[in-house]
């Protein structure tokens, strides 16, 4: 059962949504509207108290270590944010990435890659290959390297997966996804089902990010829209979503993709959360729950 304060939370970005579409944020420009949500965001969740940030740059990214007292330095989090592939940044995800390596017991590597529309598809994808590369010239194992990502970055994940597949390169040991857009045709019966309780994400608004970022490119392609390609040989995927987005679908569809393919996948539909609450951080019980569960498990696939 969903806390009361999930209640709260819900509503208070619904208003939100609503405060800012009265005030015309759709008509604003890509770099004001880029600084309205990194605004939004650092008041959604606070770094660990003891999370360190280093700077550096990998392949012409700006990119981030974070880490905490504690954390492993022989295993790594490559961490993907969300935004539609077209907005957020370290500011608006740095939060969630900590905590989560911080429950994993991990370092955590944060690259900001390319977003549209001024770089479309394949950049973001090409980013993230490559700094999975860096890594592994590092001197890094595969087998303690996790993709993660929520949202757009779920689906970065999954998409950087099957280029380093096809190109028989070395695998991540497993992928998170958290709410993951991997079906960017929103085909999924969650896209009319969850409609009018999603708090903040629209089909409209979702049909814009993909066609700017598709780059005139069909949306069915399988490293635009990852549930349409074949997962043969991909490692363990742990996905989270909740009932009240409009990418319920895209997970389910996801997990069934995978399965078919004869993947190991741990899967859970979170009841009343919407798209990526976990990174409501530790003012949300479920949040703080859901970012336990993912530091657990990848405990366990990285023993």
């Amino acid at each position: 059962m969903a806390s009361f304060r999930s209640f709260l939370f819900e509503k208070g970005i619904k208003l939100s949504v609503e405060r800012a579409l009265r005030k015309g944020i759709s008509e604003r420009g890509m770099d004001e509207k880029r600084q309205m949500l990194d605004t939004v965001a650092r008041k959604l969740a606070k770094l660990p108290k003891d999370c360190k940030v280093q700077k550096l740059e990998i392949e012409g990214l700006y990119a981030e270590w974070l880490s905490s007292e504690h954390s492993s330095e022989e295993k790594v989090i490559l961490y993907l944010h969300g935004g539609g592939y077209a907005f957020c940044s370290a500011n608006t995800h740095r939060p969630l990435a900590a905590s989560i390596g911080k429950a994993a017991g991990m370092r955590v590597l944060f690259p900001e890659y390319r977003l549209a529309p001024e770089h479309p598809f394949p950049a973001a994808i090409e980013d993230a290959v490559n700094v999975y590369r860096w890594l592994l010239r590092q001197g890094y194992d595969p087998a303690n390297i996790i993709f993660a990502g929520d949202s757009a970055g779920g689906g970065l994940s999954v998409a950087a997966t099957l280029v380093l597949r096809d190109q028989n390169e070395p695998l991540p040991q497993a992928i998170v996804c958290l709410s993951p857009w991997v079906d960017l045709t929103g085909s999924g019966e969650s896209y009319r089902k969850n409609k009018e309780v999603d708090p903040y994400l629209t089909i409209q608004g979702v049909k814009d990010a993909a066609l700017m970022y598709s780059g005139h490119k069909p949306l069915d392609h399988p490293l635009i829209s990852p549930v349409f390609a074949d997962l043969t040989g991909f490692p363990p995927l742990f996905i989270q979503a909740g009932n009240h987005e409009i990418l319920q679908s895209d997970a389910e569809l996801l997990a069934k993709k995978a399965r078919q393919a004869g993947v190991e996948v741990t899967f859970k539909i979170w009841d009343k959360m919407w798209h990526v609450w976990q990174i409501s951080g530790d003012r949300l019980p479920e949040a703080k729950m859901a970012v336990s569960e993912i530091g657990n498990y990848i405990k366990k696939v990285l023993k």
